[in-house]
């Protein structure tokens, strides 16, 4: 029987690559989403996948939208936990909004999402919760004190989580990108992103069907042994 995935901002950039390759790869797939509709309708068609519409920075909407996928779809075998935010400023000028929006979108997400799921994965003995993070959780970024908390916070909470699962066929991963082509990045100014690109050995942005690989090596069953793990995928840029 195929497993079940959940992937969260599954519609647009990374999320929309990671379901496309999770529903190759045999798994019946969701795909989470906030407010665009027409994107989500448009993923569900493209891919054949349910979409369910919730906050995830907001633990009972995180709640409603799980047991919609596990009354449609059945128990959550794999999350993905990929939605996330930027509200860039330098900190003399980031305002507590800024700051509180990022932090429960990128990280208390990950709480809200995988508290969700962990009883079943637990009685179940098995599940894969993998949490996309980023380079700049790893090395810092200017102006974004917000996005580099919550993504090194992400880290954290997937090592102690993997801790807590290593005996109960759960594995915890993690996977960090470094900049890769999508919308996000692609808003950033010509000149800096340039800037950018020079900075990266390999040449060029990364690919988000190469993230996506990432996250469906680290879903598959076979990656048992494997946990507490950040899969580092970022061109050369930063090597920690």
């Amino acid at each position: 029987m195929a497993r079940v995935a959940l992937v969260t901002g599954g519609t647009r950039g990374i999320g929309h690559a990671v379901v496309a390759r999770l529903k190759a790869d045999g798994f019946k797939v969701a795909a989470g989403y906030a407010n665009d509709e027409a994107t989500a309708l448009a993923t569900a068609k493209e891919f054949d996948v349910m979409i369910v519409k919730g906050n995830v920075g907001d633990f009972e909407s995180c709640k409603r939208a799980v047991a919609e996928v596990e009354a449609e779809l059945g128990p959550i075998d794999v999350l993905v936990n990929n939605a996330g935010i930027t509200r860039d400023a330098m900190l003399h000028r980031m305002t507590p909004e800024q700051w509180n929006e990022v932090i429960f979108v990128n990280l208390a997400s990950l709480f809200n999402m995988s508290r969700q799921v962990i009883d079943g994965m637990r009685q179940r003995g098995y599940g894969r919760i993998i949490n996309i993070t980023s380079i700049n959780g790893q090395k810092g970024q200017m102006g974004q004190t917000n996005y580099s908390a919550a993504k090194a916070g992400a880290i954290g909470f997937t090592k102690a989580l993997a801790l807590e699962t290593a005996n109960k066929g759960i594995t915890v991963n993690a996977v960090a990108p470094g900049y890769t082509d999508t919308e996000m990045v692609r808003a950033v100014p010509e000149n800096v992103l340039q800037q950018i690109i020079a900075g990266i050995p390999v040449g060029r942005l990364g690919k988000a069907e190469e993230i996506a690989a990432c996250v469906a090596f680290l879903a598959r069953e076979d990656a048992s042994f494997i946990t507490g793990a950040c899969l580092t995928a970022n061109g050369g840029q930063y090597m920690p």
